[in-house]
């Protein structure tokens, strides 16, 4: 689950008024965490809360363009800051490289920190992702299941979280883009204290909005919508593995032909991972195999810019989602009630597709993580969707998908365990501020 760090201190002498409570947010610029915290800024930013989002120029118009959902410019006190960094090597992804990390953000990366720099005295955000072996009273076979971190991570990305250790001193706490509908016990655990020594944790996920806003009426609706409009009842698949995955040209043959047997609906985002600046530069087309589109007119959608991944779990003809399972994803689709093909690439991915597949049971295995150098072939790819999306075994796990969907969606309600916890961090931030 995605967590992130929170540091506070009272400070008159930048012109704040005594009592007065502020957030600042400062991003990893990558896009899952762009949009995480942007998205946080906006439950923040509904108590009446200023909220200050430090990024790049580059970076903020990233964040703003690319939200689901919502209209972040519509939030009267969400601030958007600009601050430099040094130049850095905005990358291609490498799509034959050996291990799927996106090692070719890695320069930006290591630019970012200096977004640290102007807001140092304020406020402090890190990343870290623990590895440490604590007792952990699930199933047996549940703990045989999950993946080392082997694999995971580049070795340069790993000395970057080593060098971001020391910032955990300033840590008053945690917040987690999860609800206990989803990770109960583990939440549980942490609360005892059992796993981590902090004794203030919150889990206020999901972070996304649980319901989406009308663009029909605003003539502003992705063309896939429409397309979408016209199918029956979760009778598409979604097929998409986010900002930093990149596929082979031969994967992508395999992974075309695959759709097209199982002969079930569906909407492809085809895209290469995102450059440090996603502005700037060529992109890669990945070339899909002759006559393909046209073989799939009417059957199915390839999308290759930016897709409305919220809109599109969220439509009532989607009823599969074949996904890299990055935490925002999977917290998208868990809240939309859509279950999960998992084929992970990297990072938390590989734990994530397990909590999906063998412990939430909502999901069903593309590719084992065990086998991740391999090319997943056409025949694997058409039977994971006849399984999630043609057989009474996928109408099971979509029903309980559907109905761990509304836990989630009731956790997020007046009442709900995520908005109580919400309202406690937010009753604890003024609190401390008052009291220092």
């Amino acid at each position: 689950m995605a967590n992130h760090h929170y540091h506070h201190q009272n400070h008159d002498q930048n012109g704040l008024k005594q009592g007065q409570v502020v957030v600042v947010m400062v991003p990893l610029p990558a896009q899952g965490h762009l949009n995480q915290l942007l998205q946080f800024s906006r439950l923040v930013s509904s108590y009446n809360i200023p909220v200050h989002y430090v990024g790049t120029t580059t970076h903020n118009r990233q964040a703003k363009l690319r939200v689901h959902g919502w209209d972040p410019l519509s939030v009267a006190n969400i601030h958007f800051h600009e601050f430099p960094t040094p130049s850095f090597l905005s990358l291609p992804p490498n799509p034959d490289a050996s291990n799927s990390f996106p090692t070719h953000l890695q320069p930006l990366f290591e630019a970012s920190l200096d977004l640290r720099k102007p807001v140092a005295t304020t406020a402090t955000h890190t990343l870290t992702h623990s590895s440490k072996k604590k007792p952990f009273p699930l199933e047996p076979e549940i703990l045989k299941e999950v993946p080392s971190l082997e694999g995971c991570f580049s070795s340069e990305f790993m000395d970057f979280i080593v060098t971001q250790q020391k910032y955990l001193n300033f840590n008053s706490g945690n917040l987690y883009n999860t609800c206990k509908a989803i990770e109960g016990p583990y939440i549980d655990l942490l609360s005892d204290g059992q796993i981590s020594e902090s004794n203030k944790h919150w889990a206020i996920g999901p972070f996304n909005p649980v319901e989406i806003c009308d663009l029909k009426k605003l003539n502003q609706r992705h063309k896939c919508l429409e397309w979408l409009d016209e199918q029956t009842p979760n009778s598409v698949i979604f097929v998409s593995f986010g900002t930093t995955t990149s596929f082979t040209d031969e994967q992508i043959k395999e992974l075309a032909i695959g759709l097209e047997k199982s002969e079930q609906k569906f909407i492809w985002v085809l895209r290469d991972a995102d450059k440090g600046d996603v502005f700037e530069g060529e992109v890669r087309k990945p070339e899909l195999p002759d006559g393909f589109e046209e073989r799939m007119e009417g059957k199915g959608v390839v999308v290759r810019d930016w897709a409305p991944q919220l809109e599109i779990l969220g439509h009532p003809s989607t009823g599969g989602f074949m996904s890299h399972c990055g935490w925002n994803s999977c917290m998208e689709s868990l809240t939309m009630g859509v279950p999960i093909a998992a084929w992970p690439m990297h990072s938390d991915q590989p734990r994530n597709s397990v909590l999906i597949t063998k412990v939430l049971n909502v999901g069903v295995v593309v590719k084992d993580w065990a086998c991740r150098v391999e090319l997943v072939t056409s025949l694997t790819v058409e039977r994971a969707v006849r399984r999630l999306m043609a057989s009474e075994e996928g109408d099971k796990i979509r029903k309980r998908a559907a109905e761990l969907g509304g836990a989630v969606r009731q956790s997020v309600a007046a009442g709900g365990v995520s908005r109580t916890e919400l309202e406690s961090f937010i009753a604890h931030i003024n609190r401390e501020i008052n009291y220092l």
